[in-house]
């Protein structure tokens, strides 16, 4: 039916049969059986003939007016489409980790402008659970994602861009702050801030198992839904928590962020993104988040 509705809009545009089947390049008989399976299917009369040519009725006015709007949608969304089949597109959607937007994110966007700079961006601040539903929805092209991608890294293109040191934040006022570095044996004993499993897949798991690679079992007193929550109860707790070693970068109020010298205790940085072919714009952010997280290794 749609091409029968693209047929008439073009009838209706040129106000003749036989300029529209031109247009068309299809013969005016055929293009005429057309306009006539149409009224049938629809049930009225959509065009008025005339000797000056052809004119809508009442009802081909107001199929003019509701099918116009579909038509150009979906000429658009199939012209997207074909471009996205040839690995082109004009907008980049990327979910991250806003932890992680300042020491690899912010300078890969600056080297992927130097070489796509027509490109749109829509950049999503999402926690490790939102990206992966949204990859999986169809909502991302590309996710930069912690460790936690690994669950999800069979389902699309993945890389691991870099294995970085663990450091363990820690209120100002505690004896640890002073340090220079600490062991993982020393926080045995100690309170954890766990996450929300639901938010973190797999972080509390990551962090016990580098703790019973120091020989005990972390004890997790608070469990709260994200990160920005974990360093805040670290202060009213006075427990612990290990993050990824760019965050000793990061200033937060009432925060000491120590490195951990345990060589085990590392955080996989992880970029996800869609099967299939991927966009110039799309090959060319991963190729500029390895570079980064090259220079953080």
């Amino acid at each position: 039916m749609m091409d029968r509705i693209k047929a008439l809009l073009t009838v209706i545009d040129e106000g003749s049969v036989n300029r529209a089947a031109v247009r068309l390049r299809i013969t005016q008989p055929a293009l005429s059986r057309q306009m006539q399976a149409l009224e049938n299917e629809l049930g009225g009369k959509l065009l008025e003939r005339e000797t000056s040519g052809v004119k809508p009725t009442g009802l081909g006015h107001a199929l003019v007016k509701s099918m116009r709007p579909l038509v150009e949608n979906y000429e658009a969304a199939l012209a997207d489409l074909r471009r996205q089949a040839r690995g082109e597109r004009s907008e980049l959607r990327v979910g991250y980790l806003g932890s992680a937007a300042q020491s690899i994110l912010t300078p890969a966007l600056a080297k992927l402008r130097k070489v796509q700079p027509h490109v749109k961006l829509k950049l999503q601040d999402l926690s490790p659970r939102e990206q992966i539903d949204a990859l999986r929805a169809g909502e991302l092209d590309l996710a930069l994602i912690g460790q936690e991608g690994q669950l999800a890294a069979r389902e699309f293109h993945s890389a691991r861009l870099c294995s970085l040191h663990v450091c363990v934040a820690v209120a100002d006022d505690d004896a640890l702050s002073t340090r220079k570095s600490v062991t993982l044996k020393e926080l045995k004993g100690r309170d954890f801030i766990g996450v929300d499993e639901e938010q973190v897949p797999g972080r509390n798991r990551w962090v016990a198992s580098m703790c019973k690679a120091a020989g005990f079992k972390p004890r997790f007193a608070v469990i709260v839904d994200g990160i920005s929550n974990v360093l805040s109860q670290v202060v009213s707790e006075s427990a612990v928590t290990l993050l990824p070693g760019y965050f000793e970068k990061l200033q937060h109020p009432g925060i000491t962020f120590v490195p951990v010298s345990d060589d085990s205790a590392r955080w996989d940085c992880i970029v996800l993104w869609q099967k299939g072919r991927a966009s110039a714009a799309t090959r060319a952010l991963v190729e500029a988040l390895k570079q980064v997280a090259a220079t953080l290794r």
